[in-house]
């Protein structure tokens, strides 16, 4: 899927303070903007996700031979960012996909176990309250039922 116009987001297409954080952050949106421009429900499409996160990707390296932002250090891990983000469940997407891991725990957007081989870990995952929040949205969402606010 080609983008046929440059699509809107935070950083402007220049470089900016933040690094890595702002950049998954800047192509993340673009990417939204795209599934919802085009219809696609992440939970039940997910290689479409892929499809148009990689084509912001693509763009983005492109622009970064310009000088004008800086290029993506490894592009399969930033798409697979951004479908985690959008697509999946975010920051918790790696210890989802972990064989190792067998329970995850949020006791505070701060303070996140797991276990792995019975043995109980905090992780180094830090989170916001609105990410939990979104978390606890889409996991009932997937299950048919919502979050009352």
């Amino acid at each position: 899927m080609a983008l046929t116009q440059p699509v809107p987001y935070s950083g402007n297409g220049v470089r900016r303070a933040g690094g890595h954080a702002a950049l998954v952050d800047d192509l993340d949106e673009q990417a939204r903007v795209v599934v919802r421009r085009d219809g696609v429900d992440p939970q039940r499409d997910a290689g479409a996700v892929r499809r148009i996160a990689a084509e912001v990707v693509r763009a983005h390296d492109e622009r970064s031979l310009t000088g004008r932002v800086v290029p993506v250090a490894d592009p399969e891990a930033m798409v697979g960012e951004i479908v985690a983000r959008i697509a999946g469940f975010g920051p918790l997407q790696a210890l989802l996909e972990d064989p190792e891991v067998e329970e995850i725990w949020i006791n505070d957007p701060s303070r996140v176990f797991v276990a792995r081989r019975g043995r109980h870990e905090l992780t180094n995952l830090v989170l916001t309250a609105a990410q939990v929040t979104e978390l606890v949205e889409r996991m009932l969402k997937s299950s048919g039922q919502f979050f009352p606010r």
